[in-house]
C-alpha cells in the first residue's frame, strides 16, 4: 500500500549538494516520503562555486538521480538557477522531458500571480563583490563542517545540537536588517510587477509572512535551506505550509516503490545523454 503523501507543488532551494554541510540523506528520505505533481528546485541545489569532483558522496547522487527519475516519471521539474549554479544560466529555457532550467518561474495558483526566483538579485554583496561572496560561502561552509563534527561529539556525551550560524546570525544586528532588507526589496519589486505571492530561496531563512506595501499586502515565502533548517515550502489544496524535515517528517512511510527505481534505472542514463547532446549544441 502506498503511504507517499501527494503533493500538488514542492519547492526546495539551497542544498548545496557537492558541500559537506548538504543534509542529502535526510532530503532523500523526504523526497520518497512525497508523490509531488511539480517541484521547483529553487536555485543553489548543486554548489559549483565549491564543487570538488574528489567529494560528491553517494547520498548526494542519489539525490539527484532521485529527482532525475521525477523528471522522467510523472513529475514536472522546474529548476530555476541561483548564484552557487548560475554556470546553468545560460541554458535557461533548455527542456528535456518534463525538466526546465529556468531563471524565474511565474504561475498562477488559486487566481494569485505566483512569482519564483533564486533572490541573489537582490544580494548588495552579489552584485558588487562577488569574490567577497565566495570567501563568505567558503567561511560558511567551514563553519557548518565544524558544527557538524561539534554535534557528533554532543550526541556522543548526551548533549543537544547547536547551530553556530544560527546563533550569529542572531546576535548580530547586521544579519538580521540584511534578511529585513532583502524581504523588504523582494516584496516592493512584487508589488510593483502586480504579484500576489513572491517565493524565493538564497538567504538561508525560512519564512512565511504578509508584508503590506502601500495599500497593497504582499505573501512573502522564503524555503530555506538543507544545510541548517531542513525546510521545503508546499502548497496543496490551496494552501502553502512549511515542512519542517526536523518536526514533520515521519520515518518509513512505505516509500519504497521498487517499480519508481526501476524506472529511475533505465531513465536516467537516456536523460543525461540527451542533456549532454543539448549542452554541446
Amino acid at each position: 500500500m502506498d503511504k507517499k503523501r501527494s503533493v500538488e507543488l514542492v519547492v526546495l532551494s539551497d542544498i548545496h549538494l557537492g558541500t559537506s554541510g548538504c543534509h542529502a540523506t535526510e532530503l532523500l528520505k523526504y523526497l520518497k516520503s512525497i508523490r509531488p505533481k511539480t517541484i521547483v528546485l529553487n536555485g543553489d541545489i548543486i554548489d559549483i562555486w565549491q564543487f570538488n569532483k574528489r567529494f560528491f558522496p553517494k547520498s548526494h547522487l542519489k539525490v539527484v538521480k532521485h529527482l532525475i527519475g521525477l523528471a522522467s516519471g510523472s513529475s514536472t521539474v522546474y529548476y530555476i538557477t541561483g548564484n552557487h549554479d548560475e554556470m546553468f544560466r545560460k541554458f535557461s529555457g533548455l527542456k528535456i522531458g518534463k525538466l526546465r532550467i529556468l531563471n524565474e518561474l511565474k504561475l498562477e495558483l488559486n487566481g494569485k500571480k505566483i512569482w519564483i526566483f533564486h533572490g541573489d538579485v537582490f544580494d548588495v554583496v552579489m552584485q558588487y563583490s562577488r569574490w567577497l561572496a565566495k570567501i563568505g560561502a567558503i567561511g560558511y561552509d567551514t563553519l557548518i563542517w565544524l558544527n557538524t563534527k561539534i554535534n557528533w561529539i554532543n550526541r556522543k556525551l548526551n548533549f543537544g545540537p547547536v547551530s553556530f550560524s544560527k546563533k550569529i546570525k542572531k546576535s548580530v544586528k547586521g544579519a538580521v536588517k540584511f534578511i529585513n532588507a532583502f524581504e523588504d526589496t523582494a516584496a516592493s519589486i512584487a508589488a510593483q510587477k502586480g504579484i500576489d505571492y513572491i517565493v524565493c530561496g538564497h538567504i538561508h531563512h525560512p519564512e512565511m509572512r504578509e508584508i503590506p506595501v502601500g495599500n497593497k499586502t504582499i505573501n512573502y515565502l522564503n524555503s530555506g535551506d538543507w544545510i541548517e533548517n531542513l525546510t521545503a515550502l508546499e502548497y496543496n489544496l490551496g494552501k502553502w505550509s512549511l515542512f519542517t524535515y526536523k518536526e514533520d517528517f515521519v520515518e518509513d512511510p512505505g516509500n519504497a516503490d521498487a517499480d519508481f527505481e526501476k524506472i529511475v534505472d533505465l531513465e536516467v542514463k537516456e536523460l543525461f545523454k540527451n542533456m549532454v547532446v543539448e549542452f554541446q549544441r
